[in-house]
């Protein structure tokens, strides 16, 4: 049951007698330790901005720094190169190589009327089976190129042991001036041939009518343009036109020189100093850079050549080729290929390797040495 004494109780909802009580603050002091601390807070604050804005700054710099520390390593680089060159003489960056080959000289012609009466071809003409065959004068060169090239000509050579000058002739022509690969190269099959026939023993001996002479050698290697006065890659009268020599029939050229040399047990093909001067050109096509493709046949040549003198004649050869070839390389990075060209293999090619090496370093050390004279005496003069 409600309580109507409460109900009626109108003093409880009275907002002044019901207002409550107010609670008095009391005031807290502040001392000397806050205000301390409070003022320590803003001096980190203001630090801490300063420090933020003076970053960048020191970034700045320190990349100036940085710039400024890399342009002078570059200078020191520069400057450590620039006294490599001058004192290396550009020497680092010379490539070795000797102009050996100006420009070709007109072959001589390759027609040759006597081979129409050699006896070999009037064997085959007078021959019975000839009405067969049809072989004339006028195709009878035609027909001995068709024997060359199928390797015929030098078995009936060997089965007649004679070997006429007219047909000598004309194959050596061949070997040395024709254009077509298959003539010359068969030619110089040929003669290899013969000449490797004529160095047995036990065999009996063909005759021949015609050797072919250290003079024509030298004729047909001028004629591919060989310049006796060497120079340097770097030299204007190196050609780089479309007629420089050598001639594709250098290949035949020096097998023929090879087998040329091989047979002095059987006959001197050369002189002494036809002997000293064939070296000479052998090392000097060594320094072509063209001829790279032809170094076996380089060794071979080289090694048959110094081969080719009696052991009293090599004292003196030796170094009589030594020093001319001292006196004709330019003084430069070729002077060392020279000497390496020179593959020691026995006795005799070691004794030529270092006798080159020693007659160039003479022959430098005196070019400088007059360099240096010349040198101060200008200055004197001046």
């Amino acid at each position: 049951m409600m309580d109507m004494d409460n109900f009626l109780d109108f003093e409880s909802e009275d907002p002044l007698l019901n207002r409550p009580a107010v609670t008095k603050k009391r005031k807290k002091a502040i001392g000397l330790d806050d205000l301390l601390t409070d003022f320590y807070k803003e001096e980190d604050k203001l630090v801490e901005k300063k420090s933020k804005r003076a970053k960048p700054r020191r970034n700045n710099d320190s990349d100036e720094e940085d710039n400024h520390k890399e342009a002078a390593l570059y200078d020191i680089v520069d400057k450590c190169e620039n006294e490599m060159r001058e004192i290396s003489g550009k020497e680092d960056s010379f490539v070795w190589g000797i102009c050996a080959f100006g420009d070709q000289k007109t072959p001589p012609p390759l027609s040759f009327p006597e081979i129409k009466s050699c006896t070999l071809l009037q064997s085959f003409i007078n021959d019975e089976l000839n009405s067969v065959i049809d072989i004339s004068t006028e195709n009878g060169d035609t027909f001995l190129e068709g024997l060359l090239v199928n390797g015929w000509l030098s078995k009936l050579v060997f089965a007649s042991r004679h070997l006429e000058k007219s047909v000598a002739t004309w194959t050596f022509n061949l070997m040395l001036y024709s254009p077509k690969e298959d003539l010359r190269a068969s030619a110089c099959d040929f003669w290899c041939a013969i000449l490797s026939f004529e160095n047995e023993v036990d065999l009996q001996p063909i005759k021949i009518d015609w050797f072919p002479s250290y003079s024509e050698l030298k004729i047909a290697l001028e004629s591919y343009g060989f310049l006796f006065k060497l120079s340097s890659n770097t030299d204007s009268a190196c050609s780089n036109s479309a007629s420089r020599g050598p001639a594709q029939n250098i290949r035949a050229w020096l097998k023929l020189a090879t087998a040329s040399c091989q047979m002095r047990n059987k006959r001197a093909m050369y002189l002494t100093s036809e002997a000293e001067e064939l070296i000479e050109v052998i090392i000097c096509l060594f320094s072509d850079r063209q001829l790279q493709g032809l170094l076996v046949l380089l060794h071979e040549c080289m090694q048959s050549a110094i081969s080719y003198f009696t052991n009293e004649e090599w004292e003196s050869s030796c170094e009589k080729i030594a020093k001319s070839l001292a006196c004709r390389v330019p003084k430069d990075l070729n002077c060392l290929r020279i000497v390496e060209c020179i593959s020691v293999v026995n006795t005799r090619s070691k004794l030529f390797r270092s006798t080159v090496a020693h007659q160039i370093l003479l022959s430098y050390f005196d070019h400088k040495t007059k360099a240096v004279i010349f040198s101060r005496c200008t200055y004197t003069w001046c």
